[in-house]
């Protein structure tokens, strides 16, 4: 999996940018995308995911590690960096339902991210 870099992660999360990603990946039920739309719109909530969890792991280490809280949060970010690992198309998923599992995702993770920034 890609991860951010350094100088990526300084930059603030971009909410908005995010959540029309979001969007348009979860309004691909109501059009029949082509592959190629549905990959580039998978290798943008990637990007975004990547992003989100960083940031969202590097928050929860400061948090108290044996809290409930953090550990159910950072077994849901292991999952989600689990379901990263696989190539677009190539796993058990039609592609848009893949596209579809991926913003939701980045949904989980974004609404985590602004409850605990004060978006």
């Amino acid at each position: 999996m890609d991860r951010p870099s350094n100088a990526t992660l300084d930059v603030p999360i971009d909410a908005n940018t995010i959540a029309d990603t979001i969007r348009r990946a979860l309004g691909f039920g109501a059009s029949r995308p082509s592959r190629e739309e549905l990959a580039d719109t998978d290798e943008e909530l990637r990007g975004h995911v990547a992003l989100l969890l960083d940031v969202m792991r590097r928050t929860a280490a400061c948090r108290m590690p044996n809290s409930f809280e953090t550990q159910h949060l950072t077994k849901r970010m292991d999952q989600i960096e689990q379901q990263l690992a696989h190539p677009f198309g190539q796993g058990v998923l039609p592609p848009c339902a893949e596209v579809h599992q991926r913003a939701r995702d980045c949904q989980w993770l974004l609404a985590h991210h602004t409850a605990r920034v004060g978006w």
